[in-house]
């Protein structure tokens, strides 16, 4: 167990020769999402527990940005994001630090049209309500594709909703259009039109990617557990990519993710494809130059659009590899 994180007890006093009742509390707090990534097996099987001998709050959130404000305030102690949110939140200096690439975002997020709609081009989107979870990778991606097709994001109304609220409003007909992942894409897509995904983003320069951080001050005090919630992870992706169709072969992998990620179970295997899962190898090399880099390019765009106020000079100091390389 982790030694003076948290008051290690809850002392309740209860009567006669001051008995107390004590409640095991956790040891610190990881927020998750809802993508589908083979790591939520282990999550599922208690694996970190496990291994960073640990006792974990696990909170499921439904953005980035929401992840940022809980880590932000010290609630949570490691958080998934994506690179817009990653990005805004370096810009903003807060005391973060990406330790594992999670995924190479693909045909995982996508911007879809509603059928019924009218929008079978591009250029019907002018006019129309698009939601998007904001300062989120979809928001990126969103007006990353406005861009390519040069169509002005003031011609649009682009609407702030979490992925419930999407699948509500979309199930009402309140909006034309989305930008998102699952389990929302996948309501989506049942009833719409992809237009552009963000591999094909990617291919078109402005690639987005999945990422773990870390508040600086759990990382210095407990460097083992990050290094041993990085290595659980990359297990679980090695296990996953040693042999796909056996891993999705096994119907315990598939229940575990359609628990966490709330995807429907026959969309899982496409949604595993349309991502890539770097290995421990790949890792060393990718939280250096090409992450640093990344971040600066997403928040040179933020700004572009006006979504942060400035850039910084480096981003080097929200990347470290010693996580996965020591």
């Amino acid at each position: 167990m982790i030694p003076s994180l948290f008051p290690r007890r809850l002392l309740a006093a209860l009567t006669l020769g001051g008995l107390a009742l004590s409640a095991q509390a956790a040891d610190f707090t990881v927020a998750y999402q809802t993508t589908v990534d083979p790591a939520k097996v282990a999550q599922a099987d208690g694996a970190y527990e496990k291994a960073s001998k640990s006792e974990i709050d696990w909170r499921k959130f439904d953005s980035g940005a929401e992840v940022i404000t809980a880590v932000a305030s010290g609630d949570v102690q490691i958080g998934y994001v994506g690179s817009s949110p990653l990005a805004a939140a370096a810009t903003r200096q807060l005391p973060i630090q990406t330790f594992l690439i999670a995924t190479q975002i693909g045909d995982a997020e996508a911007l879809v049209a509603r059928n019924g709609a009218g929008i079978t081009k591009p250029e019907d989107l002018i006019g129309k309500k698009i939601a998007v979870p904001f300062v989120s990778t979809g928001h990126y991606s969103l007006l990353a594709a406005l861009k390519h097709w040069q169509i002005d994001p003031t011609k649009v109304t682009i609407l702030n909703l979490a992925p419930p609220a999407i699948v509500a409003a979309w199930q009402r007909g309140d909006i034309d259009a989305t930008y998102v992942w699952d389990p929302a894409l996948g309501v989506a897509k049942s009833n719409g039109k992809v237009l552009i995904s963000s591999a094909e983003l990617g291919k078109l320069g402005a690639p987005t990617f999945d990422a773990w951080i870390v508040r600086k001050d759990f990382a210095e005090k407990h460097p083992e557990v990050v290094r041993a919630f990085a290595k659980v992870t990359l297990d679980a992706y090695a296990d996953y990519r040693k042999d796909p169709k056996a891993w999705l072969a096994d119907k315990a992998n598939i229940d575990k993710l359609v628990k966490l990620s709330g995807a429907k179970a026959e969309d899982i295997p496409l949604l595993l494809q349309g991502n890539v899962f770097p290995l421990a190898a790949d890792q060393a090399t990718a939280l250096g130059a090409p992450t640093t880099q990344a971040i600066s390019e997403t928040a040179a765009f933020l700004k572009e659009q006006g979504k942060v106020d400035a850039v910084l000079p480096d981003y080097g100091p929200y990347v470290s590899s010693k996580y996965v390389t020591n």
